[in-house]
């Protein structure tokens, strides 16, 4: 069992289950002695939403923003990879992101592991997607938070810091990574891992996907929707979603052309990342 296994098992064991009306008292700011102690030497797996917005922060394109700020951690268990924010390599292993006296330099689009803290979220069925989810409180020995007066409940902590599209994102999220071809034991083959990480987390070498290759010539598009994945980074995202459940699971979310076979290479064939 892995580490990260190891805590979901601890989680829907030992932790007290919160739902949206239950109180905690929290805050949190540069008037506390421990501010920025809980961005350094932390695991903060990023989901697709995440990329794309804290590489919009930094004016970036996708692959380079995975290539300088992630590391992929090898797991021969985990079926689909999962980037984690890299931290510096220094003693403290802090974030990148962090500065000394001014805290998250990309606060506005700062993933949503950040923006949940203390507050953590989980699901009794890990292949489930439309488990219950509770809530759960992350207690740690640096936060001096928990000792301050403001009180929230779940829901009001959720409104304050979460935007609804990160939920929205989520969701569309575990209909991809949760599906049930998984839970019938479904692997994907190297190809279709590589369309996976491209389509979701790689947007920007996605998108050239689309628009510089045969993918058009195969597949019927509306205009409407090309204009939006040409232009709007969440537009391109939601398509990726689509494909994905299109090519991965079977799942009819994208129209063929019928002129479609010129293009395809060898019989019922998908095309790849590589195909000009």
């Amino acid at each position: 069992m892995t580490e990260i296994e190891d805590l979901k098992e601890q989680i829907l064991k030992e932790y007290p289950r919160l739902g949206l009306e239950d109180k905690f008292k929290f805050e949190c700011g540069p008037h506390l002695e421990c501010f920025n102690v809980c961005c350094s030497d932390v695991n903060i797996f990023l989901t697709p939403y995440d990329v794309l917005q804290m590489r919009k922060a930094l004016n970036i394109d996708s692959t380079n923003f995975l290539s300088k700020y992630t590391i992929i951690p090898f797991d021969k268990k985990q079926k689909l990879p999962v980037p984690l924010l890299d931290m510096k390599k220094t003693e403290t292993k802090e974030c990148y992101f962090v500065d000394a006296e001014k805290g998250c330099t990309i606060y506005d689009h700062r993933p949503w592991p950040c923006r949940m803290y203390p507050i953590g979220s989980a699901s009794p069925g890990e292949t489930e997607v439309h488990a219950e989810q509770f809530y759960f409180m992350m207690h740690e020995d640096h936060c001096k938070g928990h000792q301050r007066s403001r009180e929230w409940s779940v829901k009001e902590w959720l409104e304050d810091q979460v935007p609804n599209e990160y939920a929205e994102f989520g969701e569309l999220f575990k209909r991809v990574t949760l599906h049930p071809a998984f839970a019938q034991g479904k692997d994907l083959a190297p190809p279709q891992i590589d369309m996976y990480w491209t389509a979701l987390y790689d947007i920007d070498k996605f998108k050239k996907f689309i628009f510089e290759s045969t993918f058009l010539q195969r597949f019927d598009i509306e205009d409407d929707r090309l204009d939006a994945i040409r232009e709007n980074d969440e537009d391109l995202l939601l398509f990726g979603f689509d494909w994905l459940r299109f090519s991965l699971f079977g799942e009819k979310r994208i129209q063929i052309r019928p002129d479609a076979d010129k293009w395809i290479k060898g019989k019922d064939a998908k095309p790849s990342i590589k195909d000009g």
